[in-house]
């Protein structure tokens, strides 16, 4: 089979189509269409990270069939000339060696090139295998979902923290300090909080720019995982917020205390318990890969007509229709007569009418962008 067929197949393996293999190599569609009907061939770096997300080996990819693997075959012929599996596995390590020097230096080069030359392997002997998380994903959620609970449970810490020092009830009794302790740690507290969550935030919005699509390489084991994981959080916060509760009871029935560090006690339990609600929460949403591309191709689909000619044009227009609407509408507030309902109107008309005007011309605006952008789109194709 020549690389083309070999490309075709894996994507076939795994019900991909081009478009997804181009997102996940950070090419083009063209790339993949160019790749497959041989009017272009793949630079090295591309074909090892082929060779990792399906498994395969370079010299089956390129010189091969990799239907049938033939770094199988050949291990299982030493395995049975008596080779030990120590050797098989020095054989594997120089393998990888030999292949991450060609991915350091390597260049482009077609079946009968430097790949034949190199006798280049990867590192599955065993044709295709399991969907790999080749964008770092995982690794990506698990950031997210930590920075995103740590910076929610540090706001919630800087408030019961600012709690101890309530003029009530404060640690300290009595003294001037209580407010500047008590604003500077819920000032803290807050400052942290949105030092996690927005730079997490702006990095999730990067990622999914650069990534519309992830390939779904979680088990049926890492979901039921992860369900258990949230159930046991949900039951833990739960009771920790329990604790909470009783001891702030506990407090104002024995001491006759509600405020001051009783409720910081309280925030803290809250805070951890709200920590563990989100941190599994987001890492169970995230195992919805499907939802997941899907959003992200909706989102990417925005972002381009916004960016497009069309897009920029109709933006502009809209922005000056409601420019329009709102300088009309407070000019009817202001130099109108009340009418019956107490409403400012002007010749019977009342002043919030331009407004859904504007938004009704905005609308036909776009409509007539979206009509110009196809009309453009088809007359590129032909």
């Amino acid at each position: 089979m020549s690389f083309r067929d070999n490309l075709q197949y894996l994507r076939a393996q795994r019900s991909m189509t081009q478009e997804q293999l181009a997102m996940l190599l950070g090419v083009s569609r063209q790339s993949i269409s160019k790749w497959e009907s041989e009017k272009a061939y793949p630079e090295m770096d591309k074909l090892l990270m082929i060779c990792d997300m399906f498994g395969c080996t370079l010299d089956d990819l390129v010189l091969g069939d990799v239907r049938h693997p033939a770094a199988a075959t050949a291990v299982s012929a030493t395995g049975a000339a008596g080779t030990t599996p120590a050797a098989v596995s020095d054989a594997v390590a120089g393998q990888d060696a030999v292949r991450r020097n060609a991915f350091a230096g390597g260049d482009a080069a077609g079946p009968s090139g430097s790949v034949r030359q190199a006798g280049l392997r990867g590192t599955a002997p065993m044709g295709v295998s399991m969907a790999q998380d080749v964008t770092g994903y995982d690794d990506h959620a698990r950031s997210f979902a930590w920075h995103i609970a740590a910076g929610v449970a540090s706001i919630l810490v800087g408030v019961g923290l600012g709690m101890l020092f309530d003029e009530d009830n404060s640690l300290l009794g009595v003294s001037p300090a209580n407010d500047v302790l008590q604003f500077v740690f819920i000032a803290l507290g807050v400052v942290t909080g949105l030092a996690l969550i927005i730079p997490a935030s702006m990095g999730h919005s990067e990622f999914r720019r650069r990534h519309p699509y992830v390939e779904d390489f979680y088990t049926d084991d890492d979901r039921l995982r992860s369900s258990r994981n949230l159930a046991i959080a949900v039951v833990v916060g739960i009771g920790l917020i329990l604790v909470g509760v009783a001891q702030i009871i506990t407090s104002e029935q024995l001491l006759g205390l509600d405020d001051g560090w009783p409720v910081g006690i309280l925030l803290f339990c809250v805070a951890l318990a709200v920590s563990l609600f989100i941190y599994f929460g987001i890492r169970h949403g995230h195992m919805d890969i499907a939802g997941y591309n899907r959003e992200a191709s909706e989102e990417a689909v925005k972002r381009d007509e916004e960016n497009d000619f069309y897009g920029k044009i109709t933006g502009s227009v809209c922005g000056i229709i409601m420019l329009v609407a709102t300088i009309v509408g407070l000019w009817m507030l202001f130099a109108g007569t009340p009418g019956h309902d107490g409403a400012s109107m002007v010749g019977g008309v009342p002043f919030w009418i331009p407004w859904p005007i504007g938004g009704v011309l905005c609308g036909a605006v776009r409509i007539v962008g979206n009509i110009l952008r196809t009309n453009d789109q088809h007359r590129r194709e032909r």
